[in-house]
């Protein structure tokens, strides 16, 4: 074999190596970037989840979902795949179980989702919701991020994104709780498409809460969204007693 062939060979396998070893490293990132995804959204392959589904306070039926609460719920649904888990989809007055044992989508406000009422009731005290037709006010604490139906053209609607945990080691239950369906979409947007931020942040095992301003809906729909504010110690704290605020 001459030298120059055997170059020839030598660069032939020194590039199969170094393809391979490329290949695999970009497989062993992959992986590690799904398994964190994993992590964060609590679900491994192979398990389930719930997709609890609000209904649309403005039809008729009880059973109706609003348009964008189904595009949202579609969204949800490709996260779901992503992570090589399954979706149960249920109504959010049709579940009758406990936290932890499945990972959890809670779509919709309280006015809209039960489940939602129970798990804010429960878990983030400090939020509180407005239950009328008109006024959608979302409160945390002292923070107040308003809207009035009808919704006017280019007034930024809001949306509470939550992650809950009810104890170590369970299933995490996500809580998508917006003033009207288009910023439900819009959250379940930011979480998918910032959920690695998130984990940086707050960790793949610990309750945060935000709340999201999506920016002119009527121009942009669920596409423009902003970060309003980090509002996990507030919407965790218990109010204090109203004998004991007027005391003090």
């Amino acid at each position: 074999m001459t030298d120059s062939v055997l170059n020839v060979v030598l660069g032939l396998v020194a590039s199969a190596i170094s393809a391979g070893i490329g290949w695999l490293a970009q497989t062993v990132r992959r992986r590690r970037r799904l398994e964190r995804t994993q992590r964060f959204f609590g679900m491994p392959e192979g398990t389930e989840c719930l997709l609890v589904v609000n209904r649309d306070a403005g039809a008729r039926a009880s059973t109706a979902v609003a348009r964008n609460d189904v595009y949202a719920l579609m969204e949800l649904a490709a996260l779901v795949r992503e992570c090589g888990a399954r979706a149960e989809i249920v109504a959010h007055d049709q579940v009758r179980q406990g936290l932890g044992a499945k990972a959890e989508f809670c779509l919709g406000g309280p006015s809209s989702n039960n489940r939602t009422a129970a798990h804010l009731a429960s878990w983030l005290p400090g939020v509180t919701s407005a239950a009328g037709d008109t006024d959608l006010t979302i409160t945390v604490g002292d923070k107040e991020f308003p809207l009035t139906r009808p919704v006017q053209e280019g007034v930024p609607v809001y949306a509470l994104l939550a992650r809950v945990h009810a104890g170590s080691g369970d299933r995490p239950v996500f809580l998508i709780s917006g003033q009207t369906s288009t910023s439900n979409h819009a959250a379940v947007r930011y979480l998918a498409a910032n959920h690695r931020a998130l984990a940086r942040r707050h960790g793949t095992d610990s309750t945060f809460v935000v709340v999201l301003k999506v920016v002119n809906p009527g121009a942009y729909g669920p596409d423009v969204v902003e970060l309003a504010a980090e509002v996990t110690a507030k919407a965790t704290a218990r109010p204090a007693p109203a004998a004991a605020t007027a005391a003090a």
